[in-house]
């Protein structure tokens, strides 16, 4: 009975652009990269471009073994997301996949540049000052914090890491085995059998490092990961599972 007494709204004001609205991609949504000047077919998953990995094989790493690729893949610590059925059907439509094919892996383009970076591109280290070194950690055994000196990493067994208590220096795939104990540290078994495996465990100490440190690091690790020994492409590969 009183609503006549309250005030008026305020009245909406007019928006006379509306510019700045946008909207996000589409979820699978296939595109193509231009990787190493070669097409490679995308495809937009939970709002990540992926490249198609088998295409990849076929294409850029032909010349490489299958084994030869996994492998690398898995000392560079690049994860292979599977694609589902629909998703696999959309690449099939793109001409990225065969008809044939019943699962594909996908990759980000930063990871596809690092893969196919370690098979073609050549051992030269990213453009940092000579004084730089990344602070890195490893949990193997005791554990252990040193710097890891770039400029001093001119082959796979250079002795190009510093330990932050000791002062000594060692390779990367001995670094993983020294260690000091500490009152608070607990041991941890080190994978013995792949001295490879630094990789895996030597990591940034600082995990906030910003973007260029961490592809840095990334473009170091990717650095003398294996042999660069080319193999003629054989007759009917087999790589839609990559």
């Amino acid at each position: 009975r009183d609503l006549h007494l309250l005030p008026p709204p305020p009245p909406r004001p007019f928006i006379h652009n509306r510019s700045y609205l946008t909207f996000p991609p589409r979820q699978n949504q296939v595109g193509e990269a231009r990787l190493f000047g070669t097409p490679i077919v995308s495809l937009l998953m939970e709002g990540q471009e992926r490249l198609c990995l088998a295409q990849i094989s076929n294409t850029l790493l032909r010349r490489f073994s299958y084994n030869e690729i996994h492998n690398r893949r898995v000392a560079l610590g690049i994860t292979c997301v599977q694609c589902t059925p629909v998703q696999l059907e959309l690449l099939r439509r793109a001409g990225a996949m065969p008809v044939s094919s019943r699962r594909c892996g996908m990759i980000t383009r930063r990871e596809a540049e690092r893969l196919c970076r370690s098979f073609l591109g050549t051992h030269n280290p990213p453009r940092l000052p000579d004084s730089f070194a990344f602070d890195v950690t490893h949990g193997c055994a005791w554990g252990c914090r040193g710097s890891f000196i770039p400029a001093r990493y001119n082959s796979s067994r250079a002795k190009c890491i510093k330990c932050s208590l000791c002062g000594l220096y060692f390779s990367p795939n001995k670094f993983i085995f020294h260690s000091h104990r500490a009152a608070d540290s607990r041991y941890t078994q080190p994978d013995a059998a792949n001295f490879n495996s630094w990789r895996r465990h030597l990591r940034l100490t600082d995990r906030a490092s910003p973007d260029d440190v961490l592809h840095a690091w990334e473009d170091v690790k990717a650095m003398f990961n294996g042999g660069s020994r080319k193999r003629a492409p054989p007759c009917s590969p087999d790589v839609s599972s990559a």
